[in-house]
Formats: C-alpha cells, structure tokens, sequence
C-alpha cells in the first residue's frame, strides 16, 4: 500500500528505473547540519495510479467487511475473488515505484517514517484494541505483526531488498524460485516469513515493469479484455474454485506441511496462484481510469483506509454484530459489502487524513542526525 502524498508521475526510464519515494508519505526534512542530497524537482501525480490504489482499497475492505459472512456462498466466492489479486495490486505498485531506492541518508530516513513509525504505532494500538475490547490476553510483538500490519512489516524488509534484486540478472525468476522454496520450510511465525517470502514476485514484478507497460494497459482493447477475463475469473472461482480449494490459500502465511499437502504439489498450486494473481493484476489495471476522476485525490491516502478500516471490522467481530441473521443472506452481503467501501472512501477524505497524519505521516525531522560516514584510514 503505498503511502499518501507522493507524486506518481514516472520519470523517464533509466537501468536504476522508478524513483523508489515517489510512493513514499512526506519528505522527512534533514537536519540543517546534514548533507544535501541532489533530489529531482517535483512531478504531477499520475491519476492512473492513485485510481488503482482506490479501486483496490475499495475491495480490501469490502473483502474484509464480509469475511464473516462466508457461510453465504456467494460471499465466500467474491472474497476468495478478490483475495487473490488485491494485495498483489498494492505490492506491484509499490514496487514500481520503489526502483531507485537506496541507503542514502534521506531515503533511509523515509523508510523508517513512511513504515517503521507507523508500523510500530498500530501494532501497538490493534494489539492494546484486542486486548481492551477483545478481552484478549494483553501482548505486544514487535515482531510478529498482528492482523493488517504485516503488509507494514513485509514492505519494509522488500524495500531494504531492492537493490539486490536490482544486480539479478533475471530478478521475478529469482524471487518465483525464493516464493516456492520458503513454503517447504517451516519457517518462524516472526517477521511473516512466509507472506514476506511468498508474495516478493510481485514487489519485483514492480521493480521491473517500466512505464511503456502500463500505457498499453490504458488500451481500449486491453480494457475489453480486462474485462472478459476478470469475469472468466470470477465465474471460475464461483463454480470451481470455491468448492476445491480452501481460502487459506489466499492468505500466503502457511508453508506447504501447515497446509497438508507435500512439495510438489504445494509448489504446484503455489506457482498457479502466483500465475493467476498476475493476471488478474493486469486485468484489474485494465479497469482504472487513466484521468483524473473524483476519487483520484482519495487514491493518495490508501493506506489511512488500510491501517484505519480493521478497527471497525474488529469491533463488528467482537461485539458479535455479524450474528444478526439478516447479513447472512444475499441481501445482507450485499449491504455488508456497500457499507465497507463508502467507509473505505470516507477514510481517504481528507479531514481523517488531518486528524490521523500524525500517526501515519508524522514529522520525525528531530529523531534524525546527519548521515555518520566512516572516517577514512
């Protein structure tokens, strides 16, 4: 998910690619002592790009509204659906526009402010929120995210990676092979091993696309077969998947044995996922407008929505607001669904955006020093 308030506009292509904070939250204002680094002057955002980022958030916390309710097959249908491809929306994006990331002081300083410091604050407040209204033993790890902050956890480690992958010769080949292996392991439950692992094709999937790739998706044809094939997909998923295949799938936090299959087939079903998330992505990018739209300027706060929604999904949970009979019926579902994407857009508006920005892009000018270069022997 990328953060608020940068410009999307792709700068012409270059080996290094896509500036790696143009998806980045507000530039974090260097120390007056500290080194000034050479930044490019500030571009127009893309619409394109804030468009996805809505659309897909939209269907994050639709998705998340009803997943309570998928005892109504038709509910359990459209969020195994959408759960295959709207993280991976979010994660391609995010890559693209993380290509010129580097250890330079500022962009360093970015990375702990745009997600270090917003990870560690909801951490902390889902985990306190559990504990007061889930009455649930009270536990903070740091390390082991705790319901939506993982994406938090895993960007930042895919961020620190980009410039290895950025000196692989066949990069997506390489994080494919990476995504396969770490389900047959039994990897630790810290640091969501096996979501950071499996799902990196997509982040390097970004890392490489260049922006040609996405004006041929702004195609009429493109957009035709967008279409036809996200409507293959969802029928598919109706009348075959979601009667073979378990949602757990989708969730990419289990290795092969925790899901009861051996290698060869674990790594069968996870290459075809990986295989139908990127088709989907490209069929899902086929439906974004490319002007701007008036939910263009929501796009740029996404990750408010994000980190935002699950207070309320929570809550609904813990009060057992899902037990009331009527939302367990086609009806229901559908009004579930509405509900958490006008909530979705009212959390992308901009008077939550200024009384949350402290959270989610807070000045932290005064916890940074100049950048602290070894003396040369």
């Amino acid at each position: 998910m990328t953060s608020p308030s940068t410009p999307h506009t792709a700068p012409p292509a270059s080996p290094a690619g896509i500036p790696a904070d143009a998806s980045a939250a507000p530039t974090v204002p260097a120390p007056r002592d500290a080194v000034v680094e050479q930044r490019p002057a500030r571009r127009r955002r893309d619409p394109f790009f804030d468009n996805a980022k809505f659309m897909a958030i939209v269907l994050v916390v639709a998705g998340h509204s009803i997943v309570k309710l998928r005892d109504v097959r038709a509910a359990h249908a459209l969020y195994m659906f959408v759960y295959t491809f709207h993280m991976p929306v979010f994660i391609v994006i995010t890559g693209y526009f993380s290509r010129n990331f580097t250890f330079s002081g500022r962009k360093a300083q970015k990375l702990i402010v745009n997600l270090g410091v917003p990870y560690i604050v909801f951490e902390t407040a889902y985990s306190t929120y559990h504990w007061a209204v889930g009455h649930s033993k009270f536990e903070i790890s740091i390390l082991d995210p705790y319901y939506l902050t993982w994406f938090l956890m895993a960007l930042f480690l895919w961020r620190l990676s980009t410039p290895v992958w950025q000196q692989i010769r066949w990069p997506v080949a390489a994080a494919v092979v990476i995504s396969l292996l770490s389900a047959m392991t039994a990897l630790p439950g810290e640091l969501e091993m096996h979501r950071t692992l499996g799902l990196v094709p997509f982040y390097v999937l970004g890392l490489v696309l260049k922006p040609e790739h996405f004006e041929t998706l702004k195609r009429p044809m493109a957009r035709v077969l967008g279409g036809i094939t996200l409507a293959l997909a969802l029928a598919f998923t109706y009348f075959v998947a979601d009667r073979h295949m378990t949602t757990e799938w989708m969730y990419w936090r289990k290795g092969n044995a925790d899901m009861h299959v051996n290698n060869l087939v674990g790594s069968g079903m996870r290459l075809g996922l990986l295989v139908a998330a990127g088709i989907l992505v490209i069929a899902f990018l086929t439906m974004v407008p490319a002007r701007q739209t008036w939910f263009t300027n929501l796009g740029a706060a996404t990750l408010y929505a994000y980190l935002l929604h699950g207070f309320a999904t929570k809550l609904m949970e813990y009060m057992g607001w899902y037990d009331m009979p009527f939302l367990h019926t086609l009806p229901g579902v559908a009004v579930t669904a509405a509900t958490g994407a006008v909530f979705a857009t009212i959390l992308c508006t901009p008077p939550v955006r200024w009384l949350m920005h402290w959270a989610l892009e807070p000045d932290m000018s005064w916890a940074f020093v100049p950048l602290r270069r070894p003396k040369s022997v």
